[in-house]
């Protein structure tokens, strides 16, 4: 399929620099796009990029002005180049079919309208799935789980008895939500595994990635609040509460107990202790490990997590240690000359008892 450079400008709202007639039969990033594709440069420190492309068009910033190929200048740059993707690869369709015979559904089950259950998936009793969702192949829902309207389970991810769903959420395929926390107790010499009557909840439009598990309270609700998204394989534990839109990327452990604010960020492989508190707003550094409270507001980095500006510091004293440790060894070096001249400049006892 080919389309005009005009026809793509038209379609994002840009405005086309250099030959409208020019045809693209595709999208692709400036490392690997052909001389027949258009291209993404999303700023002015990306066109070094663009003139060792072998792109044949690109989509920039409005007013970059003429280049070296044909543009589509336009305000938002990643929503026109996703919109231009979309056009050259549009999404693969498929007609809803219902509840396959595949599938293993109880029969006090209760599903609504435009309800989506693929072959192998398993509805546990005493379930209830919200019209317009979606429970993709091999996922199991355990007795008593809520699905929200307009949620999606994809393959093999398992939740267990009474995880309450919310709506418009995306559990990504092998998440685990309710399984046990990890709680012992020492009894008669052994670890006895600690009370496990609680859930998990996610609010509405929340986003579970791939591999990430989300253990249950202990009594009550592991809570997930509206719009957060985790990544791929993280580990949430039993009785967190977190708040409205977190970020939370990849490999994140987060500790029992633990509660934060709304709109926090926790960069990848951060860990948290357990029974703390992240304000509103805070922004964990990658790889920071968090043994208190954050103040809202704030962004820590480091082991442990420390104040931004403090940890450059540090880490700029650090880069410095060899420099440091062999201007050390000179002073040392001059103090002991200093001092073997001082000595040979003292009279002989001999003299001074004369």
């Amino acid at each position: 399929m080919s389309i005009a450079l005009r026809d793509l400008a038209a379609a994002v709202a840009g405005t086309v620099v250099g030959d409208p007639a020019l045809p693209l039969a595709g999208a692709a990033t400036l490392e690997t796009a052909g001389s027949a594709e258009i291209a993404l440069v999303d700023g002015a420190d990306k066109l070094h990029l663009l003139a060792r492309s072998r792109a044949g068009a690109a989509i920039v910033p409005r007013g970059t002005g003429p280049l070296d190929r044909p543009t589509i200048e336009v305000d938002d740059v990643h929503a026109a180049f996703a919109a231009t993707i979309v056009r050259f690869r549009p999404p693969r369709s498929r007609a809803r079919c219902g509840v396959s015979p595949q599938a293993v559904v109880d029969p006090s089950a209760r599903l609504a309208a435009d309800v989506e259950v693929e072959p192998l998936a398993v509805i546990g009793p005493d379930c209830t799935i919200g019209p317009g969702s979606t429970i993709h192949a091999g996922a199991r829902l355990a007795a008593g789980c809520t699905i929200g309207a307009g949620s999606e389970i994809f393959p093999n991810a398992v939740l267990y008895e009474n995880t309450r769903v919310g709506a418009r959420c995306i559990v990504h395929a092998n998440a685990v939500l309710g399984a046990y926390g990890f709680g012992y107790r020492v009894a008669d010499g052994r670890y006895a595994l600690s009370a496990q009557l609680g859930w998990v909840e996610l609010d509405d439009d929340v986003e579970v990635g791939a591999g990430t598990t989300i253990d249950r309270g202990t009594y009550g609700p592991t809570r997930i609040g509206a719009g957060t998204k985790l990544d791929n394989l993280v580990m949430i534990a039993h009785n967190c509460r977190l708040g409205r839109h977190n970020m939370i990327c990849s490999q994140v452990g987060v500790a029992g107990s633990t509660s934060t604010g709304d709109w926090v960020v926790m960069a990848g492989q951060v860990g948290v202790r357990d029974h703390v508190h992240i304000g509103d707003r805070a922004v964990l550094g990658a790889r920071s490990g968090v043994s208190g409270d954050i103040e809202a507001g704030k962004t820590v980095l480091g082991e442990p997590a420390i104040d931004l500006r403090d940890r450059k510091l540090q880490l700029a004293t650090i880069s410095k240690l060899p420099e440091m440790r062999k201007e050390l060894k000179q002073l040392a070096a001059r103090i002991e000359g200093l001092e073997r001249a001082g000595r040979a400049d003292e009279p002989p006892a001999s003299a001074e008892a004369a």
